[in-house]
Formats: C-alpha cells, structure tokens, sequence
C-alpha cells in the first residue's frame, strides 16, 4: 500500500469513528475514559497536537467542535449527564 492510500484510509477511519461517537452520544466521556483510557477531549487534543506538528494552528477548541460536530459547551448542555 502506498503512503497516500494508506493516509486515505486512516482519514477515512477517523471520520467513522467520529460519526459513530456523534451516533452514540448516550456514551458519557467518563465511560470511555473508564473503558477506553481515551475520550472525545482527548480525539480534540490530539487533533491539536498532529496539527502543531505539521505547523497549522488550531485551538483546542475548533478541534473539539470537529470531534463534537458542534461547539462542546452545546453538547455538554445536551447530552452530558451527571457523573454518578
């Protein structure tokens, strides 16, 4: 597989994992904190962290919306429930 297909398809897995969390909101970041070792905040820092590696400037809070698909004061509103 060459660099370009394979970079293809990682972004294609990324873009179907965030749709599959946006389809799953009922998945508290706490549960896949406790499960995963990783969460939805997480999927933004790291977005920021590859991006200040290739040198674009993004803050944590566009990441954030990309991987909430709406600005994340919205969606802890929304959908975060108390944490039990």
């Amino acid at each position: 597989m060459n660099k370009e297909t394979r970079i293809e398809i990682e972004a294609a897995v990324f873009r179907r994992l965030l749709n599959h969390l946006d389809q799953r909101k009922d998945v508290q970041n706490i549960d896949l904190m406790n499960l995963a070792g990783f969460c939805r905040n997480c999927l933004g820092k790291w977005y920021v962290n590859e991006c200040e590696n290739q040198g674009e400037d993004v803050s944590y809070d566009e990441a954030r919306e990309l991987v909430y698909k709406m600005p994340y004061i919205e969606w802890k509103t929304k959908y975060q429930t108390p944490i039990s």
